[in-house]
Formats: structure tokens, sequence, C-alpha cells
């Protein structure tokens, strides 16, 4: 335990005397006046200190041969290194994140390249921290990071946007979702203007990259929802499933998915690389509406030329096809196996 003082005894019997620890000088004080006879009172009384501080150092520095103010000196320091928060990290180890950090490696990978050679290990975390104190102090450390944001205080992962009733985890989604061996499954988002002012509606269909968006000048699951349903009736035939993220925005996914006869899944908290095409298709977005534009100033003509960019650009993942071509080639391919069937 360390040596801090309680409420009673941290104060001296002198008016405005507050409490220090007892030094190495005063140790051999106690020893010597108490083997000279003098009881606790009397001791705190020579030593202008409280009775309180005389009595516990007596006993909690004691040992098997009674009362040595060497072996007492050793116990209190003892006690007040344990006290520290942790083992310090050698100047050593902070010389080779320097210099990897130079480097351009990411405090991930430092970390992980240190504890792989056996060598004196410090976390990710510990290395951003030096990170960001050193810019306080006008230091260039930070520079070598890839992402340039700035530092956001750390909660704990208690989530505080509240939980939607009725939720049915990714986990459950079939399989074939997952290896884009379909078309009509959907991904969902709601991009915030500045300010966290109105948003934007994002669709994108997974097996063919085609997006949709809708402005809604309220962030409610109510707006979201009316978006969402308006911007996928024209190929419900074609909705299978719809995954979107855990916010509350989306609290009204029953309605959406009886509304347009699909399922609706939510991916695990802080997981988007569960909606990849979706994070994805906002990049490309962001070249349209960045991050401090507000949306205010967006009109139903600039949302229709983004989506037209974006859905008549060639993608390497689709073969160098454009978004559009591939979602056209699957309309129509249902719409004919529809038509012989019929």
């Amino acid at each position: 335990m360390c040596e801090h003082p309680s409420p009673s005894t941290a104060k001296s019997k002198l008016p405005g005397m507050t409490y220090t620890h007892l030094t190495r000088d005063e140790r051999y004080q106690i020893a010597i006046l108490a083997k000279a006879g003098h009881d606790q009172s009397q001791i705190a009384e020579v030593m202008n200190r409280h009775r309180s501080t005389i009595s516990r150092e007596l006993r909690r520095n004691r040992g098997q041969r009674g009362y040595r103010p060497k072996q007492a000196h050793e116990f209190s320091q003892a006690r007040m290194r344990a006290c520290e928060n942790g083992p310090r990290i050698a100047d050593a180890t902070w010389a080779y994140v320097d210099q990897q950090l130079s480097e351009l490696w990411s405090p991930e990978q430092i970390s992980g390249r240190l504890e792989e050679r056996g060598l004196p290990s410090v976390s990710h975390e510990s290395i951003y921290c030096r990170i960001y104190a050193d810019k306080r102090q006008g230091g260039t450390l930070h520079r070598a990071l890839r992402c340039q944001k700035q530092r956001r205080k750390r909660y704990g992962s208690h989530e505080r946007r509240g939980t939607i009733p009725n939720q049915v985890s990714i986990d459950q989604r079939p399989a074939i979702v997952d290896t884009l061996g379909r078309f009509g499954d959907w991904e969902a988002d709601l991009m915030i203007g500045a300010g966290q002012q109105q948003a934007l509606v994002t669709l994108n269909e997974r097996q063919s990259r085609y997006s949709l968006m809708a402005h809604v000048p309220f962030k409610t699951a109510r707006a979201v929802s009316d978006a969402i349903i308006s911007l996928l009736t024209p190929f419900a035939t074609c909705v299978h499933t719809l995954t979107s993220d855990n916010g509350r925005e989306f609290a009204q996914h029953q309605r959406i998915a009886s509304e347009l006869g699909a399922d609706f899944y939510f991916a695990r908290p802080y997981a988007s690389w569960e909606r990849g095409a979706n994070e994805n298709m906002n990049g490309l977005i962001r070249q349209f509406f960045p991050k401090k534009m507000s949306f205010r100033e967006i009109t139903r003509s600039n949302i229709e030329f983004a989506m037209h960019q974006l859905n008549h650009r060639p993608r390497k993942c689709l073969g160098f096809k454009t978004p559009h071509e591939v979602f056209t080639e699957q309309l129509h391919s249902r719409h004919n196996a529809v038509a012989l069937q019929t």
C-alpha cells in the first residue's frame, strides 16, 4: 500500500503544518528516541509530527527484530515504488520507436515487431500517446502517421446510443451474401453533414456496386426509413437483404423489411469491414460532398450528378465494367428469367 496520509493524520499538531513523508534521518531519530524510553506522543512532540504518523511508522515498518531505521526506510521506499504506474519504458525502446516512425512504420507495426523479436515491448496506444504529446510540444513525430486525424478522447466500449429492438445480427445472414454470389443484397448507411446537420442516406448493391443516394433533412428513423423505401421500391423484386450499422436511424428496420419484402441485418458494433463495399462507396461520395460541407446546400441535381458519376465509372473489381452496366445486365437477366417462367 502507498503511504498516503489519512485525513486524521495529514496535518501536524501545529496549525498550518501539512503532512510530508518521513525522511531517512527522521527514522533514525525515531529509533533513538524510542530506545531512550520516550513513548509515541513524546516522540511526536519532539519531532513536531502528529502522533498518528509516529504510530503508523512504528507499526508498518517494523521487522522481526523490531524497529530498525535502515530497514524501515527500505520498506517505505519499496511501497512507494509499488505505487508507480507500471514499469517505465527504457530510452533504448523509445529510440527504436522513433527510428521506425521515421521509416513510416505504424505504431501497431512497431509494437508487434518489438514483441516478435522478444524485445522490451510498448503498446501501440502508448506510442500514439507519445506521438500526440510530441505534437503538443511542437514535435514532428505525428507526420509519420498515415492518417492525420485529430486525437479523440477514448471512452469505454459501452454503447451510448441505446439499443434497437428486434435486431438480427449479421451472423444470421445467409452465407451467399458474403460470397457475392447473388444479385440483390444491399448495404445501407447514413452520411452526416457539417455540424451534425442533415444527412445523406446511401445504399449500394453488393454484387454490382450500384449506388443510390437520398437527402434527408433530419436524422430520424422515420426520415431514413422513408428514404430507403423510396429508393428501393422500384427494385423491390431485387432486394433480398439489407445490412446496416447499429445507428439509431435504422430503428425502423422492421418497417423497411416489411415494405420491401426483404430481410434486414445489423453488422457488429465497430466492425465497419462487415460493410466494406458501403464504407468504400462513402469514401467515393466524399469526393462530391466533403466532410466539412453543409448538406443544406445539396440539391437533387447534385445528388443525381454524383450518382451518375459513381455508377458510370469503370471499377477494377467489376473487370472494368461500370456498376450501371452490371446492374442493368442483372435486371435484364432477371426480367427474362421471369418472362420465361410465365
